[in-house]
């Protein structure tokens, strides 16, 4: 049937602030789904990173655009998860970028690999970056298990560069109330929310103690 599966890690530029600060907030969480949405710009194709909200956030390269407009010409679904986000130090002002594992595949097997991508973004939320570029061998061990395999293998930490700061690369507790309310779990979201008030204060009580403010 052809390519079945394609995976990679792709670098995303946000195009202004707002955009690099909106992924810092609660709506782009790291393990979190996105689409793409493809477009034709002054002749280059540049494909687009939309959040769950409708958010545009932020572009890939020339390069790996052209990849993925040519995937989806091939008839293959397009998803992007979330793996980290990053700051450049430059000039005066800096600016924000995010990486995503990006999942090409074929709609006749939507809901294996729909299903195996929900756990790569449980484990991108956990800090794991899973190998995503796994060939046909793979997608056939995805189609077989109805997506419930995951590879073993992984991949390290994103490199450290001068200049650049990896600002989330996995989710925090407040990351993790913020999706038990979103799943419609408000008893849990406001217990998390107390809690972290509660350990709020006893930091400040610690600290005042110490400097003799008590």
């Amino acid at each position: 049937m052809g390519n079945r599966y394609f995976g990679t890690y792709e670098t995303f530029k946000t195009p202004s602030q707002k955009e690099g600060g909106a992924l810092m907030g609660s709506d782009n969480l790291v393990g979190d789904r996105y689409s793409i949405e493809l477009e034709m710009e002054e002749g280059a194709h540049r494909a687009w990173v939309v959040n769950r909200f409708g958010k545009r956030i932020g572009f890939f390269e020339p390069g790996a655009s052209r990849q993925l407009s040519l995937l989806r010409a091939q008839g293959l679904e397009l998803v992007a998860l979330l793996s980290y986000v990053g700051f450049e130090r430059e000039g005066k002002a800096g600016s924000y970028f995010g990486e995503c594992a990006v999942l090409a595949y074929h709609p006749a097997y939507e809901e294996a690999f729909s299903r195996f991508a929900d756990g790569i973004g449980a484990r991108l939320a956990e800090g794991v970056r899973p190998q995503i570029d796994l060939g046909e061998e793979g997608a056939q061990r995805i189609i077989e298990s109805d997506g419930a395999w995951s590879p073993k293998q992984t991949l390290g930490a994103p490199r450290k560069q001068e200049g650049v700061m990896v600002m989330k690369q996995r989710r925090s507790f407040a990351d993790k109330a913020v999706e038990q309310g979103r799943a419609g779990n408000p008893g849990c979201y406001a217990a998390s929310i107390l809690f972290i008030v509660a350990a709020l204060g006893l930091v400040a009580f610690a600290v005042a103690s110490c400097t003799g403010v008590l």
